[in-house]
């Protein structure tokens, strides 16, 4: 979120002093994020000790602070594990949001930093370590499996039938839908073609593992002493391993390294794994087709804010831009064996 929510300060202060018993003096809103239902805060105690809080309007669902809370309990030291309340639970309730407070890193995400060739090491063990960690079944159960879904699929058919329904009054909404009618061809081939593999992965048998599923340069963090952590937990997934695995080389806003620089480093951390191309395939188009519906819905749903509105636009553009995701995710299924081609 890139404009500061309808809260007062002093509540938040209040709630981080009763439910954590923390002295804070402080709160600073930090506009960062393409979540609109997120937003974050930095607090500062009278000590000068720094705290990072995030609000989530919504849905909320425990595992989402659990999980990182595991990991971290595991060893997996790139998972920054949410504090907990005087009652020791992971969160606490304000008003129409969930407060979720970690320790306070300082430091930049993957899009603003280069990660040195010891972070792509470390980045690949700590996912390593993610995918073959056997969790508590009490945990297990309680994250979502996946189904390929044709959910972000349907969402998009409509929007480009509401594109074509009439203008748009809103200025970004007007751009966002002749952007959409000039990328018409390009977006319901996607769609075509990502039916077809999830048709083609839901007829095979898989190991799924749990997937962090939004492993993106900004929800990288590399603090000023280098250090190297995996954020944002809001999404994880029973799936296959290809679902964390499609954003090495998939175009996701690391900078510089070229996409075969990213895979070898990162694999080298790994381990040597074989890559189902379907699956890659499918999950880097299923990912576009994602961010087509939820970008154009941030747009279109006009209450979060014109910054807000803007970004999604930019972000929305960037998938088509030359050596964009959409090539990438099209050259993975150039590379797609012929076999798993026509389902």
């Amino acid at each position: 979120m890139l404009e500061k929510p309808a809260l007062r300060d002093d509540d938040l202060i209040t709630c981080l002093q009763t439910e954590y018993g923390i002295p804070v003096k402080q709160v600073t809103f930090l506009p960062c994020g393409v979540d609109v239902d997120a937003a974050v805060y930095r607090a500062t105690s009278p000590d000068c000790t720094a705290y990072f809080v995030k609000l989530r309007r919504g849905i909320f669902n425990e595992i989402t602070v659990k999980l990182p809370r595991f990991f971290r309990e595991q060893g997996i030291r790139q998972i920054i594990a949410p504090l907990a309340t005087e009652t020791n639970q992971l969160w606490a309730n304000l008003g129409p949001y969930k407060l979720v407070l970690f320790p306070f890193i300082h430091g930049k995400d993957g899009y603003q930093v280069k990660l040195t060739e010891q972070n792509w090491l470390d980045f690949g063990k700590a996912v390593h370590s993610i995918h073959t960690l056997e969790l508590p079944p009490e945990l297990r159960s309680c994250i979502q499996q996946e189904t390929y879904s044709p959910q972000w699929r349907e969402m998009t058919r409509s929007l480009l039938e509401q594109v074509e329904g009439g203008p748009f009054a809103d200025p970004v909404a007007a751009e966002m839908a002749a952007f959409l009618r000039q990328k018409w061809y390009d977006i319901t081939d996607l769609i075509r073609r990502t039916e077809q593999l999830a048709l083609a992965l839901q007829s095979k048998s898989g190991n799924f593992v749990v997937c962090h599923s939004d492993l993106h340069a900004g929800n990288i963090l590399v603090s000023d002493r280098r250090d190297f952590y995996i954020v944002d937990w809001d999404n994880p997934i029973l799936a296959l391993k290809e679902r964390d695995l499609m954003y090495i080389g998939g175009c996701q806003g690391f900078i510089g390294y070229s996409a075969l620089e990213e895979e070898t480093l990162f694999f080298k951390g790994y381990g040597q794994a074989p890559i189902d191309p379907a699956a890659l395939a499918y999950y880097r188009y299923e990912r576009i087709i994602e961010d087509i519906a939820a970008f154009c819905q941030q747009i279109i749903v006009n209450d979060r804010g014109e910054q807000d509105q803007k970004q999604a636009l930019l972000y929305l553009k960037s998938n088509f831009a030359t050596n964009g995701t959409l090539q990438v995710a099209r050259q993975s299924d150039i590379d797609n064996p012929k076999g798993l081609k026509d389902p």
